[in-house]
């Protein structure tokens, strides 16, 4: 027992002191902090100016040069010559380009200032991004609708053939007592990675042929002609092995009527634009065939277009065919890499420039292989040192047919 217990009155219980207690309860601590939130945000809402309270802000990077004056004019006697002032920065000021650029007021949150600023409408990095429109444009009016889609046309005395060709007529005659020579380089379209390396890593001389069946054929062949490249189409036909040796769909057949094969020539010219002719893809046995062959000659006359032929089959009645349609036409005189390495390229490439010194005119074809570029590559950078000219196959077509 304790001490108190004992020093307490009998038949009573001590009493037990009271622990420390705050004057007020949890509760009322709460409604003291709302009510001082209350008062404080009260305060805020009356006597504080804020202009932008509540609106969304957006926040730019201004360089001092785009800042323009104030907007409301000044009053008094200054009047007149802040006008006179307004208008000579107005003089002095570039024109503003209302395609590449916009205004926006910004307005200070102390003050309520107000200030122009001339944001750019794009982006510095994609205007240097992007491609030249004029050398990779389709004229509109070279085109017909098919149930395909669009394919190529000759209209009022334009030819694709020239429109999109890669050398002007100046260019044509600088080079016109030169030995010349043409390569082409085929199979594009189909593999985005080599078809970008073709167009990148080749002179623009080189004329590039695209298949028709890549997915992003179109883009590429754009691509290819903002680099300054000639673009040809290369048409899949019949080879002798067919079809244990099939080029893909929609292939020109001798075994098939004329429409027919018209209807799929209209479904591979529709694939993409801007092409200045066509050549066969195999075809051994579709170019022998006179039958199967003059409607496409005709067809590629009645649409500006050049013809080329690969030079594979030594019975094709191709030139024969161009020439009574009076199409464009020339026949490959080499292929470059018909044995991939680089030793027996340059060898071909080296026929190429005896065939152009001994005619004026050469022709080669390649495949879009790596060591096919880069060879091709460093043999073009010293072309011109040997007294030659490389050009685009247009030129090179046009030069024989002159003689």
């Amino acid at each position: 027992m304790t001490t108190d217990e004992l020093s307490a009155p009998l038949g009573r219980k001590p009493v037990r002191k009271r622990k420390f207690r705050l004057p007020f309860s949890a509760t009322q601590t709460l409604a003291t902090a709302f009510t001082l939130f209350l008062g404080v945000f009260g305060y805020y809402a009356i006597f504080t100016e804020n202009p932008l309270g509540g609106e969304p802000v957006a926040r730019l990077t201004i360089q001092p040069d785009q800042l323009a004056a104030p907007a409301s004019p000044p009053d008094g006697k200054d009047k007149e010559k802040d006008k006179a002032a307004a208008a000579s920065e107005a003089a002095k000021a570039p024109p503003a380009d209302p395609a590449g650029q916009r205004t926006v007021t910004i307005i200070d949150g102390s003050s309520g200032a107000r200030k122009q600023v001339v944001v750019p409408s794009e982006a510095p990095e994609d205007k240097a991004g992007a491609e030249q429109a004029p050398s990779g444009a389709v004229n509109p009016k070279l085109l017909e609708q098919t149930r395909h889609g669009a394919v190529p046309i000759a209209a009022d005395g334009l030819k694709p053939f020239t429109a999109y060709a890669g050398a002007s007529e100046v260019d044509r005659e600088r080079v016109a007592h030169v030995p010349t020579i043409a390569v082409v380089v085929g199979g594009l379209g189909v593999g985005a990675a080599k078809t970008n390396d073709a167009i990148m890593k080749l002179p623009a001389a080189v004329t590039l042929a695209f298949t028709p069946y890549g997915a992003d054929a179109a883009k590429l062949v754009e691509r290819a002609r903002a680099q300054r490249h000639e673009v040809l189409l290369q048409v899949p036909m019949e080879p002798f092995e067919y079809p244990d040796s099939d080029p893909g769909p929609q292939t020109l057949l001798t075994s098939i009527s004329a429409e027919q094969n018209l209807d799929r020539l209209y479904w591979h010219l529709s694939r993409f634009q801007g092409y200045v002719g066509i050549m066969n893809f195999m075809g051994a046995r579709f170019v022998t065939a006179d039958t199967a062959l003059s409607p496409v000659m005709r067809e590629a006359a009645k649409r500006g277009l050049g013809y080329l032929d690969d030079g594979t089959s030594p019975r094709s009645v191709a030139a024969a065919l161009a020439a009574g349609q009076t199409v464009p036409y020339g026949k490959a005189d080499v292929s470059i890499d018909a044995v991939p390495t680089a030793l027996e390229i340059d060898r071909a490439l080296g026929r190429l420039e005896a065939l152009a010194r001994e005619n004026g005119n050469a022709i080669g074809t390649a495949s879009a292989l790596p060591i096919s570029i880069e060879r091709i590559s460093q043999w073009a950078k010293t072309l011109q040192n040997r007294g030659l000219a490389l050009v685009p196959l247009t030129t090179a077509m046009l030069k024989s047919k002159s003689g």
